[in-house]
């Protein structure tokens, strides 16, 4: 941070704002640095969704999710179809069913993602932003390329396993139980990875108990 810092006796210090060519500090450079920003991260977000082992429609669903574009039924509501009344939760907790509550705050629907960390050893906070929340799942096993490749497909196989539990609730009538849903989880990733012939090196029967073991990723 030094590297490029010259002293000089003879001059005396004063505070200088490197995000305006004036030096002065002025709110115009700092929305340009946050929205600047915003952007970046959202077009990083983009071309993680997109992953050679997850089939296209999943990736379509995270792309829908991330523009907002999923038929919650609060966007029904801001669509028109939907009365106020009936933007309840469908697993029925009593709270509105917006995009990031029903897949990250409901409080049936979040115990996956606790299933899921302790399943593969990990542990992030509940951000609020969905982008943000995807970041730190992807990120949250370290930078290389192999653990964050396997991290953005269990965040892609849960939103997938969520969305199908949400539709079989509304329309099946079907009750939820976590430990089934990662069991589908397990099931999905398991399946997806077997079909682009990637190799476990402890064998299949370690994966319900260490994955990042069986790909020499731990």
């Amino acid at each position: 941070m030094l590297y490029d810092v010259i002293l000089h006796d003879q001059t005396s210090d004063h505070w200088r704002w490197r995000l305006d060519p004036s030096g002065g500090y002025s709110v115009c450079s700092v929305y340009q640095m946050l929205t600047i920003d915003d952007n970046h991260t959202f077009d990083v977000t983009l071309d993680l969704i997109w992953h050679r082992f997850v089939p296209v429609m999943v990736s379509i669903l995270a792309w829908r999710l991330f523009h907002n574009r999923l038929s919650t039924k609060a966007n029904l509501v801001t669509r028109g179809t939907l009365t106020q009344e009936a933007q309840v939760c469908v697993t029925e907790c009593g709270e509105v069913e917006t995009m990031h509550y029903l897949f990250f705050s409901c409080i049936i629907f979040r115990e996956l993602w606790h299933s899921v960390h302790d399943w593969i050893g990990v542990f992030t906070a509940n951000l609020y932003s969905i982008i943000d929340q995807f970041l730190q799942f992807t990120y949250s096993t370290g930078g290389l390329a192999t653990r964050r490749s396997f991290m953005q497909l269990i965040w892609l196989v849960c939103v997938w396993v969520l969305w199908n539990e949400c539709n079989n609730t509304l329309f099946s009538n079907k009750e939820t139980i976590i430990y089934n849903l990662l069991k589908k989880v397990n099931a999905h990733s398991y399946w997806w990875m077997k079909v682009a012939n990637v190799v476990y090196i402890l064998g299949v029967h370690n994966w319900l108990t260490c994955p990042l073991d069986c790909f020499g990723i731990d």
